[in-house]
């Protein structure tokens, strides 16, 4: 059988001919030099990190790929890929010693959600931490051919009058997002209910992983669904359906996936700890590089990481975003960011946000002790330390732990400072505890 991702197909052929020339005078700001320095003897050269077959975990690939665990002494690093983001949070649970994981790339409230023990079997917590944000933006939410006509985009409401017209026949209305609680959870129940559609009376809501989002819509599972990349090219490649918003759209430059890791391993080792983060952090600014976006694309295509058709995947990588319903926007300012724009580091004020709307749509009790977790939870401390050893020039590091007042496209806003006054302002919500 033909490998799709294999470099000598025609397709990416094709992509590298027509690919546009950007000379090394182009690398972006933060592309210093990161000649390793010293590292302290390190407790282990070994950690098992796992991943979701989508494009923000390339920093992970490019890791692994371009020598950066090796060059920062951690010469036994397994990248290995996780079925869904259940069992994501599965291995991380067991841990290592017990045939799991050590840390993944994951949805950012996922390691809060295991932390908390709000998502584990019995309730019982599993002491996480977050080390870095692995991206910004770079999520679509795609929607079946079924609604063509409408050409469905960031104004839900046509939407809904279709969605409710179709109910009203019998038919049962599915929005697929990829775990309960998750980034992909949060943009499609925003979107949703910033339109009108009640993402828990309207719709059902199901748990499709990401791997499986087109075949699922090819067979009538569902309606619409939120996920990274490629699926929701590879939808538009398909004929099955198109894209109505890259999640940029609902909020521009928001957190996305994070790097995060069981707290038992970075208490135990924590100078690997420190390698490792540097070694995703000089990823994602390789990443982040214009001059090196198609071979990003390329190393994501291959069998071991996405396996996908390269044509699925490089356009996106390369910021252009063809909708599928005519709308083409080149160069997208809402973009997937790796390292530009303060990407990599994890601004508590955003974890802040997750754990507000996890608790808007009573994943959490409302008298969760937010600040509490976020201080067990978010280790910002520890990617600091990592940009000092790497150099990072002062002016790619946050001085604040808050990125501020965030604005949302539908007019609201969330002030970390009274996260509160953003609940009460959201008219759909379903508080407990």
């Amino acid at each position: 059988m033909k490998n799709n991702a294999d470099p000598t197909n025609s397709s990416r052929r094709k992509l590298i001919k027509g690919a546009v020339s950007i000379g090394a005078a182009s690398l972006v700001p933060g592309m210093f030099s990161t000649a390793a320095k010293a590292n302290p003897k390190l407790e282990t050269t070994a950690a098992k990190l796992g991943f979701i077959a989508l494009t923000d975990a390339a920093p992970l690939f490019v890791a692994d790929e371009k020598g950066f665990f090796k060059k920062h002494g951690m010469s036994n690093v397994e990248v290995v890929k996780q079925a869904s983001w259940g069992a994501t949070r599965d291995n991380l649970v067991l841990g290592a010693d017990k045939s799991g994981i050590d840390g993944a790339h994951i949805l950012t409230p996922m390691p809060y959600l295991i932390a908390s023990g709000a998502m584990t079997a019995n309730n019982v917590a599993t002491p996480m931490y977050i080390l870095a944000r692995l991206n910004l933006a770079g999520q679509c939410i795609s929607v079946a051919n079924e609604f063509a006509s409408l050409k469905v985009g960031v104004n839900s409401s046509e939407f809904k009058k279709a969605l409710m017209a179709k109910k009203a026949g019998g038919k049962p209305i599915n929005a697929a997002m990829t775990f309960p609680g998750g980034t992909h959870d949060m943009w499609m129940r925003y979107w949703l209910a910033a339109g009108g559609i009640d993402p828990v009376k309207d719709i059902n809501t199901i748990v499709v992983p990401p791997p499986q989002m087109v075949a699922n819509m090819k067979v009538g599972t569902m309606d619409t669904f939120c996920v990274c990349e490629p699926w929701n090219l590879q939808l538009i490649h398909q004929k099955i359906g198109y894209t109505a918003i890259t999640t940029g759209e609902l909020w521009h430059n928001h957190p996305e996936k994070a790097f995060a890791m069981r707290a038992e391993y970075v208490d135990k080792n924590p100078n690997a700890t420190i390698a490792l983060l540097k070694a995703v952090m000089e990823a994602q600014m390789w990443c982040e590089n214009p001059a090196n976006r198609l071979e990003v694309a390329q190393i994501c295509a291959k069998r071991r990481w996405i396996n996908a058709p390269l044509e699925d995947v490089a356009d996106r990588v390369r910021g252009d975003f063809d909708y599928g319903t005519g709308r083409v926007v080149k160069d997208s300012p809402e973009q997937m960011r790796y390292w530009k724009d303060f990407a990599s580091y994890p601004f508590q004020s955003h974890d802040l946000w997750f754990l507000t709307e996890n608790i808007r749509w009573g994943y959490l009790p409302r008298t969760t002790d937010v600040n509490a977790l976020i201080k067990k939870v978010n280790r910002e401390d520890l990617w600091r330390t990592a940009a000092k050893e790497l150099g990072v020039p002062a002016a790619q590091i946050p001085t604040s732990t808050s990125r501020g007042v965030e604005k949302f496209f539908d007019g609201k806003v969330f002030d970390p400072k009274n996260p509160t006054a953003y609940l009460n302002s959201q008219s759909i919500k379903y508080l407990k505890g």
